[in-house]
């Protein structure tokens, strides 16, 4: 693999289309402090803008994928007179992190090789899919310490598990196991520990060969029709196959089909 960022906090490297961020706190199960903050919203910028990168995976370095945020850092709570000032706080260093996932027109895939927990398991849940170790879990910790959801949590929980379990999970904050978790749609596969980051990277190499300007109108499209009706749904749908029938690709797919061979698609 090829090193293209040397910042402690988060590791960035490519390989066959693919960028694979690492959060790398090991010592802290990958916590977010506000160094980590920055520097995973420079690295989800910086493979976005990538031409070479049409698929992204996001991991964690040692036996966490991130358990959420760093209580000891200083700058983690901001305080405002005399109280704390969490919504501050979430607004500088989240929201902009998790738009940025969401607004990037390639897929994200997380390879889950532990405890996501708080701000972690938002993080998790802001991939467009999860791949999980048998050794992961699932926690939505924000109850455990009398906090509500952020980072997301909030919408794309009961997107994936539907209002009731959301409720339930996070009203609980219990943890959710690797087997479960795929079994009520928190992840989509589960794979053994050893194996997580390679079949993981495979999976990602795959989508990195496809037609990324239409996966990325795709991403796109299912996020547009979760906040509007089937009106709206269909309208955009008819903007983004306009705007993916003037692609490189498309072209390749119909001169691949009418030539019956495999497409060799170039991401444009």
């Amino acid at each position: 693999m090829e090193n293209t960022q040397v910042e402690q906090t988060v590791l960035l490297t490519k390989e066959d289309g693919v960028g694979v961020i690492t959060l790398n706190r090991p010592h802290l199960f990958n916590a977010f402090n506000t160094q980590l903050n920055v520097d995973l919203l420079k690295a989800f910028k910086d493979v976005a803008k990538d031409p070479e990168v049409r698929a992204v995976v996001l991991t964690g370095a040692g036996k966490a994928f991130c358990s959420g945020q760093d209580l000891s850092d200083p700058a983690a709570i901001q305080v405002q007179g005399d109280s704390p000032s969490l919504g501050d706080s979430v607004r500088k260093r989240y929201n902009p992190l998790i738009l940025a996932m969401t607004e990037m027109e390639k897929p994200i895939i997380a390879a889950v090789n532990g405890a996501a927990a708080g701000a972690g398991c938002s993080l998790a849940l802001a991939c467009d899919m999860r791949f999980v170790s048998d050794r992961a879990k699932f926690v939505e910790a924000f109850v455990r310490i009398g906090l509500a959801p952020d980072s997301g949590s909030s919408w794309f929980l009961p997107q994936l598990v539907g209002v009731g379990r959301a409720m339930e999970l996070a009203m609980t904050g219990r943890d959710v196991g690797a087997e479960e978790a795929v079994q009520i749609g928190l992840a989509n596969q589960l794979v053994p520990h050893d194996r997580l980051l390679e079949e993981t990277l495979a999976f990602a190499k795959r989508l990195a060969q496809g037609p990324t300007r239409a996966i990325g109108l795709t991403k796109r499209a299912i996020y547009k029709a979760m906040d509007t009706d089937i009106a709206g749904a269909l309208e955009y749908e008819a903007q983004v196959q306009e705007i993916a029938g003037k692609s490189k690709d498309f072209l390749e797919g119909i001169a691949s089909f009418v030539e019956k061979r495999p497409p060799q698609y170039r991401g444009e």
